[in-house]
């Protein structure tokens, strides 16, 4: 589902090591773990061991978190990848009182999401969808569609990529080579891994570009963004959309509707100009959406973002061999702390 121009490789390609990253030998990554920042991993499904390997191969200690006790002391937490729905269910279905017995019953999307609001926090994947304010492509299964921590102002875009089967790797734009930097242009390009992966539709004004990909959205994905665009135009203001459906039964056959036009050099100035008429009113809240490409339906999204406190990241770092994603979220926003 990419551009021609667009090298893809199956994701099995990710075990093969860089040249240009250099691991640490066991006896050192043990040594630097003892004194390391202690960073927690959502345990209640997903790709939390792998997460964990690769913290601790960069110097940090690391806990399975499960628990909000589990979050005591804690330097930082990653939300890792796996099934967001599955975490959202377990997560804002069980709930727990504190220590003391002070406080009333929350839930542990509510500890997370106070842990959230000043700690460094990273997710991947499920875990970006886990804290994007706006979601769409929800489950069409579960009440809500989508249970959210939220806290990084960005509409995301469940299952863009496809479903399972469609899992590939790709050249991504490379993490910063330091906090303060929005790119590393003189870095080679990180592998990204995106197994069923999101992308992400929109950032917020205070959020932090950090990589985008042109990719075409599955046919699924791009039903569901047709529908937003009409919203969008209706003025709504978006929170959670679920799933449309993607078939045309009412010629007797299952086709896929043809979907996604680029816009016309009119519509793309009318849209300017309503944008501007639009600016002086701090209640409207405008979602820009990227437009699609002729003759390919391709669309650059973004798949790399940072807000303070939190790091958003569409693909699967942690089944790389390269920790450069890794060494940034520690080093600039757990470290530098």
């Amino acid at each position: 589902r990419l551009p021609p121009s667009t090298s893809q490789q199956p994701a099995s390609r990710t075990k093969l090591a860089r040249d240009y990253h250099k691991q640490e030998s066991r006896e050192n990554i043990s040594a630097m773990a003892e004194e390391g920042p202690l960073v927690g991993v959502l345990a209640l499904q997903g790709a939390f061991e792998e997460h964990q390997r690769c913290l601790e191969s960069v110097g940090c200690r690391t806990v399975q978190v499960r628990t909000p006790v589990d979050l005591n002391n804690l330097d930082g937490i990653v939300l890792p990848g796996g099934e967001s729905t599955a975490m959202g269910l377990i997560g804002t279905n069980t709930t727990t009182t504190s220590s003391t017995g002070s406080d009333k019953p929350k839930t542990m999307w509510q500890y997370l999401q106070e842990f959230s609001q000043n700690k460094p926090t990273w997710g991947t994947c499920a875990g970006m969808i886990l804290l994007a304010e706006k979601c769409v492509g929800t489950s069409a299964v579960i009440e809500d569609g989508q249970a959210l921590i939220g806290g990084m102002d960005i509409t995301v875009c469940r299952n863009y990529f496809g479903s399972q089967v469609s899992s590939f790797e790709m050249d991504t734009p490379p993490p910063p080579l330091s906090d303060g930097d929005s790119n590393n242009n003189n870095s080679p390009p990180f592998p990204g891994v995106f197994i069923r992966a999101p992308a992400i539709l929109s950032a917020g004004p205070n959020v932090t570009v950090l990589g985008r990909v042109v990719a075409t959205p599955c046919r699924q994905a791009a039903v569901i963004l047709q529908e937003l665009q009409k919203k969008v135009e209706a003025g709504e203001n978006v929170v959670k959309m679920g799933v449309v459906d993607s078939l045309d039964r009412t010629s007797g056959s299952l086709d896929y509707k043809v979907v996604m036009t680029a816009p016309t050099a009119s519509e793309e100035e009318e849209k300017k100009e309503g944008l501007s008429s639009e600016g002086d009113d701090a209640n409207v809240t405008t979602i820009h959406l990227p437009g699609a490409s002729d003759g390919t339906n391709s669309r650059e999204v973004i798949c790399a973002v940072r807000r303070d406190n939190i790091l958003c990241t569409a693909f699967h770092p942690e089944i790389s061999n390269d920790l450069r994603w890794h060494q940034f979220f520690v080093n600039a926003m757990v470290i530098k702390r």
